[in-house]
């Protein structure tokens, strides 16, 4: 608290995207705990500086309340903001904390002088560390920048530091000000040869009036406008004395904004007509408005204005040094992945702490699981110690403007070190989601958190480095038990192997798509058409001319000499829009041949007999395998994700695959289109009533399919109920079921395991004799 070595004073606290200051007030009422445990146990110390602190505090100030607030909000507050407003109202905001201190207004005193607190700037764009010389090659009249710096540094101190507001106070400030724009402008100049070094052109956005749509960008040099417009905050410059002197920030708390960083058209075009506000319009009415706005020039002009502000940031985050992190590689290949804010806040938030720094963030829950993520986590666990992860679902809207079944996390680590275990909970299903009023006492109950090492996640995601969502000690047992088959996606001699393919975009592919349905027309499959074991082509929006999807399929430079292709095949389809909230993560079916499908279905592209195709639809389709896809699942579901679920390669022959072969065709055969599926794994032709369509009947079978999965894999009846019951992936009632096909099973496997015992020792004992 006092002397040189003085702690308390001279920690600083950045929330780098504090928009109206919550956190900066959250942080200054931990602070104000700690100062008064500090003053509380005084006099017990019996140390004499501290005695005397506290009796000048107590003669020289009215309410020591409200001095300990000052102090706080003046010396260990700081906080940036992209919108300048967001500031003034965090600025605004702490003053009335402030004021509310005092019980009298005697006890009132000059407000805090904090406008080189909390600032406007974008947090992502600036520089964090400036050299003389560098600053010497562009600033036009070569001033020594450390000498600048330190100037700057000492004229905020006072201003700071003074008691009240007077006129001198205004010249300060006015001249700091100044002070600022000159050497902001040098920055900027900096900025710009650093971006150029990179390669980053500048791309305008062009209309193409005969396409009616957009053309090819025009690409020129950038200029200091360019840069001048992303209002840079230069981290080096305004927060020198921590920075650089210190290092770092003492710790950052900060809910960033979780948006993707790429123009958005439905939400540009809501604000000019109410149509694109509709949420379920087709992709053809969206069009069809988009292309009548554009005829107002006002508007196309504005267009391609919001387009052209993306490009040449976008190139800046995948390129800077200030960012290596934002690229992910698996098995060797780029992760594509959007420019996710979160992902870029999380890794600038380590480069402005200090070594021993600590960070607390709150983002979504891809942190631990998306591919995009990847570097992000091996970065987190290489050179941080993790200490806590937080999994939350929006079920009891913590959040009030996020969907309910949105899953974010309470991420905290230590900068510098790395990372051996770390504390884990995850609550994201509707009936075990935490609300406002129980978060405090859930987050400090210590039976709440297991311990997740990071030798378990490279054992179980050696490639992505995923972190499953695992609840405490029967997860960590069923996964080994689960991992003991080889995943799907990996390539195997001697037995069947699965790949997976999109076919046709909803939104570049658009054009081939027909509403009206006709001869040589063929139907378009999207995911919401099916469900497990289930198709719904009553459900479908379009059609596709064969002629000219089997051109698409093919490719512009691949002749068409009427070869099978994979779209005439039976195929296993999978819906991509999932996420591990829904009651279901996986859902999977057999598709009928000769249907076209959207990117929101993933088909299968590998040569597998109808037999293999259903015998995957079964295993997908299994409770157990859902259970373990929802814990490395965040919001979809994509090809990576399916490769990497451990599968048993069953074979015909091996035990189980005629009876989950059988089951499933009962459950997908139920139409004409799916007969010579039928005819090919079964011994009698189809008919109307070969396969299963009444609902009870249906549900046994799929119990039976979870039953025998469950068998495959070796669980016990404790952890298949275990997995029943602590996961919503089936009603009641078809648990019920579940667990009566899988007791059957058990007991048979036990008696069948004694029968062998019983002979093994017959044997035995002719053998002897």
């Amino acid at each position: 608290v006092v002397g040189e070595a003085a702690i308390l004073p001279n920690l600083s606290l950045l929330d780098p995207a504090c928009g109206s200051g919550a956190f900066l007030v959250a942080a200054m009422k931990t602070l104000i705990d700690i100062y008064a445990g500090v003053l509380g146990r005084i006099p017990f110390l019996n140390d004499r500086a501290l005695t005397d602190w506290k009796a000048k505090i107590e003669r020289e100030h009215p309410s020591v309340n409200y001095y300990i607030k000052k102090q706080i909000i003046t010396n260990n507050l700081y906080g940036v903001d992209i919108m300048e407003e967001a500031t003034e109202i965090a600025k605004l905001r702490l003053f009335l904390t402030l004021m509310a201190s005092a019980e009298k207004v005697s006890q009132l005193e000059p407000l805090p002088n904090i406008d080189f607190n909390l600032m406007p700037g974008n947090s992502l764009v600036g520089l964090l560390r400036v050299n003389d010389e560098q600053f010497a090659n562009y600033d036009l009249f070569n001033k020594n920048y450390s000498q600048l710096v330190q100037e700057k540094a000492a004229a905020v101190r006072a201003y700071k530091n003074s008691a009240t507001f007077t006129k001198d106070l205004q010249q300060l400030r006015d001249s700091i000000q100044k002070q600022r724009e000159t050497a902001i402008d040098t920055l900027n100049t900096i900025s710009l040869y650093e971006w150029a070094k990179l390669g980053i052109k500048y791309e305008e956005a062009t209309w193409d009036e005969r396409k009616g749509k957009t053309g090819k960008a025009k690409k020129r040099t950038l200029k200091k406008s360019d840069i001048e417009a992303l209002t840079p905050f230069h981290w080096s410059f305004e927060f020198d004395e921590i920075m650089v002197q210190r290092g770092g920030f003492d710790a950052i708390i900060t809910n960033p904004p979780w948006e993707v960083f790429k123009p958005n058209a439905k939400e540009f075009f809501m604000e000019h007509s109410e149509l694109i506000s509709k949420k379920n319009m087709t992709i053809k009415d969206f069009e069809k408005a988009q292309k009548e706005l554009m005829k107002d020039a006002a508007i196309q002009r504005a267009w391609l204005d919001y387009l052209s502000d993306f490009p040449h940031v976008s190139q800046y985050f995948r390129s800077s040094p200030q960012y290596l992190n934002q690229i992910a590689y698996v098995n060797g290949r780029k992760a594509g992945s959007d420019t996710n804010l979160y992902k870029l806040f999380t890794e600038q938030c380590y480069n402005l702490l200090k070594p021993g720094g600590y960070c607390g963030i709150i983002i979504p829950s891809g942190i631990y699981s998306d591919l995009g993520t990847k570097q992000i986590r091996k970065m987190l666990f290489e050179k941080t110690k993790v200490q806590q992860l937080v999994s939350l679902a929006n079920e009891k809207f913590i959040f009030d403007n996020v969907h309910h079944a949105f899953k974010f996390c309470l991420l905290s680590f230590e900068k510098g070190g790395e990372t051996q275990d770390f504390k884990a909970t995850f609550r994201i299903n509707p009936r075990e989601a935490v609300g406002t009023d129980a978060l405090d006492s859930f987050l400090h109950n210590p039976d709440t958190f297991v311990e997740i090492t990071t030798d378990f996640i490279e054992r179980q995601s050696p490639e992505s480095l995923s972190v499953m969502e695992i609840r405490g000690e029967v997860d960590f047992t069923i996964t080994d038990k689960i991992l003991q088959f080889p995943p799907l996606g990996e390539e195997l001699s001697g037995t069947w192997n699965f790949s997976l393919t999109r076919e046709f975009d909803m939104t570049m592919d658009s054009h081939l798509f027909k509403v009206q349905d006709g001869p040589g027309m063929r139907p378009l499959f999207e995911g919401k058409m099916m469900n497990h074991f289930i198709i719904k082509p009553e459900e479908g929006r379009y059609v596709i001319n064969e002629s000219e999807g089997r051109k698409a399929v093919l490719g512009r430079d691949s002749l068409d000499t009427g070869q099978l292709l994979n779209y005439q095949k039976y195929r296993v389809g999978l819906r991509a829009i999932a996420s591990s909230t829904n009651a279901r993560t996986i859902l999977a079916t057999t598709l009928p041949s000769h249907v076209f499908c959207g990117n929101s279905l993933l088909v299968s592209s590998s040569e597998l007999t109808g037999a293999e195709t259903l015998l995957i639809t079964s295993l997908l389709d299994s409770v157990l395998v859902d259970y373990y896809a929802r814990q490395i699942v965040s919001a979809n579901i994509n090809m990576f994700y399916v490769y990497n679920l451990p599968v048993p390669r069953l074979q015909a022959g091996d035990p189980w695959f005629s009876e989950l072969v059988e089951r499933a065709a009962r459950l997908i055969c139920t139409t004409p289109e799916f007969a010579a599926l039928w005819e090919e794994v079964m011994p009698t032709p189809w008919t109307a009533t070969s396969g299963v369509t009444d609902e009870a009947g249906r549900n046994r079978l799929r119990a039976e399919i979870d039953a025998i999965v469950a068998t495959l894999y070796g669980l016990t009846t404790e952890e298949f109920t275990y997995i029943l019951t602590t996961f919503p992936l089936v009603a009641d009632a078809q648990k019920a079921a579940t667990l009566e096909e899988f007791n059957k099973l058990t007991d048979l496997s036990r008696d069948w395991d004694s029968g062998l015992t019983a002979i093994e020792k017959t044997i035995g004992k002719y053998r002897r004799s």
